[in-house]
C-alpha cells in the first residue's frame, strides 16, 4: 500500500484484463464464480500461499484471513492446502517469503499489502508457473506479466455509507443542541475528524468518500485528517483521535487498522465529551459500545471465492479485479445503539442507490477545489510525461474510481478537508 503516488507516474492503461479468461477494458467486477461441481482440474492439486502484513490482531488482516477461509470452504480447498505467513514486513522479507512459498509448492500466492507489490513482482518474474496476486497493487498491468494480478474492493462505497450514518448522528446532535461552539470553526462549519495511516490515494479516496457521505446529510461540515504514518499503531491512533477531539471534532472516522481511535472516543464520551466514531474493517462495538456508530467493511471472500474458482477450473484470474456493493464485496457493520433514529432506513436507501448506479460517490457536482468545479482529472499516466494520455477519470461529471485499474487513484484534495500532518 505504499509508494502509491510515485507508482501512479509509471502506471499504464494497457490492461490485460481477464475475468476467468474473458478480456475486458476495465477491472473485472464479476461476483464469485459459479459453484460448478465439475472443475477442469482437481482442486486437491491447488496449493495456496498467503502473505499478510500483520496477523489476525489487525482488522484489515483479520478480514482477509476470514475471507480466505470462507472462500476455501466454499470451493472445497482443505486447510492443509493453505500456507499462512504472518507479519511479513514490506521489504525484502516479502520476496524471501514468496520464494519460500514457491519452494513449498504453492501454485497461487496472495499478498494483502500495497508495500509488498515490488517484491511480489520480482518473485513473479522468476516463477512464471506460479500466479501472484498483490493487493492493493497497481503494477500488474504495467508489468505485462501474465502471472501477476491486482485486486481490491470499492472501499469508497462503504466509506460513503458509513459517512451517511455519521451524518445522521450529526444531524441529531445539531437538532438536540449538542453541538457546542468549540465544535465549530469561525465560518460556522462543524468540525469532524479522520485518523489516516498515510497520505496515499487509497486513504484520500476513503476519507473523501466518508466526508461526502456526512455532507450529504449535514452540509456545513469541515474535516481535519491526522496521519499516523503506520497502518497499525494503537497508541498513535489513540493520540491522533484525542488531539482531533481536543480541537473540537464531534464525529471521528479512521483508515487505520487498530481499535485505538474508537477506544479513545469511548473513554472521552464516558468522561463527558460528546464524540462519536466510525471504524474500519471490524465491528468496533466491543471496544466502543456507546461511541461507535458502525464500521466500513470488506467481505474479501467475494474475491477469493472468484479467484479460487478460477484456479479450480484452470482459468485465468483477472489482471485487475474490483467490486463493491453490487457484488456484496463491501458493507457496513451493525449499527450501534447511539445511531440516530431512521438511520437504518437511510442506509438501505443509499445502499440501493449504489447498487443500481443512481448514486455516484464522486459526483463532481458535490465538491470543489479552491472554490472551482473539477471537470478533468488525469488519473493514470501512460507514457511518463502526463501529457496526451487517455487516463481521464472524469466522464459526464462523475469521477470513476477503481475502473481504470483496481487500486484507488482518487487523489484530489477537495475543499472542506484539511490534512494536518501529511508528509
Amino acid at each position: 500500500m505504499k509508494k502509491v503516488i510515485a507508482l501512479l507516474l509509471a502506471l499504464t492503461l494497457v490492461f490485460a484484463l481477464a475475468a476467468c479468461g474473458t478480456k475486458t477494458e476495465e477491472p473485472s467486477a464479476a461476483p464469485a464464480a459459479s459453484d460448478d461441481a465439475s472443475p477442469a482440474v482437481d482442486v486437491s492439486a491447488i496449493k495456496i500461499g498467503v502473505i499478510l502484513v500483520h496477523d489476525e490482531n489487525t482488522g484489515y488482516d483479520f478480514a482477509h484471513i476470514e475471507g480466505i477461509k470462507k472462500a476455501a470452504a466454499a470451493v472445497g480447498i482443505a486447510d492443509d492446502q493453505i500456507i499462512w505467513k504472518y507479519n511479513v514486513t514490506e521489504d525484502e522479507t516479502c520476496y524471501d517469503t514468496a520464494t519460500d512459498l514457491v519452494e513449498q509448492g504453492c501454485t497461487y500466492i496472495f499478498s494483502d499489502s500495497y508495500g509488498h507489490q515490488s517484491y511480489m513482482l520480482q518473485a513473479a518474474e522468476e516463477n512464471p508457473d506460479v500466479t501472484f496476486v498483490s493487493m492493493t497493487g497497481d503494477n500488474a498491468a504495467l508489468s505485462k506479466l501474465p502471472n501477476l494480478k491486482n485486486a481490491f474492493n470499492y472501499t469508497f462505497e462503504s466509506r460513503y455509507v458509513s459517512g451517511v450514518v455519521a451524518g445522521m448522528k450529526l444531524a441529531e446532535l445539531v437538532a438536540d443542541g449538542k453541538v457546542a461552539d468549540k465544535n465549530k470553526n469561525a465560518d460556522g462549519t462543524i468540525k469532524i475528524g479522520y485518523v489516516g495511516a498515510y497520505p496515499y490515494a487509497e486513504v484520500v479516496s476513503g476519507y473523501t468518500a466518508f466526508y461526502l457521505g456526512v455532507k450529504s446529510i449535514v452540509e456545513n461540515v469541515s474535516m481535519s485528517v491526522s496521519y499516523t504514518n503506520s497502518w497499525y499503531d494503537p497508541t498513535a491512533e489513540a493520540e491522533a483521535a484525542n488531539a482531533l477531539v481536543s480541537d473540537g471534532c464531534i464525529i471521528l472516522s479512521q483508515h487505520a487498522d487498530s481499535t485505538g481511535a474508537p477506544s479513545a472516543c469511548e473513554a472521552l464520551l464516558k468522561s463527558g465529551t460528546e464524540i462519536y466514531c466510525v471504524g474500519y474493517n471490524v465491528d468496533m462495538l466491543s471496544v466502543a459500545p456507546t461511541s461507535a456508530l458502525t464500521s466500513a467493511q470488506n467481505d474479501w471472500s467475494v474475491y477469493y471465492t472468484y479467484a479460487f474458482n478460477c484456479a479450480a477450473k484452470g482459468e485465468e484470474i483477472a489482471t485487475d479485479w474490483a467490486a463493491g456493493y453490487e457484488q456484496g464485496a463491501v458493507m457496513i457493520s451493525a449499527l450501534g445503539a447511539s445511531c440516530a433514529a431512521g438511520t437504518d432506513a437511510k442506509v438501505a436507501e443509499v445502499e440501493a442507490a449504489l447498487k443500481d448506479g443512481t448514486l455516484n460517490v464522486f459526483d463532481c457536482s458535490k465538491f470543489t477545489v479552491d472554490g472551482k468545479p473539477v471537470t478533468s482529472y488525469l488519473a493514470i499516466d501512460t507514457n511518463g510525461d502526463w501529457a496526451g494520455d487517455t487516463g481521464e477519470a472524469i466522464t459526464d461529471g462523475i469521477f470513476s474510481e477503481s475502473t481504470l485499474r483496481s487500486a484507488p487513484y482518487f487523489g484530489i484534495r477537495i475543499d472542506g478537508i484539511t490534512e494536518l500532518n501529511a508528509q
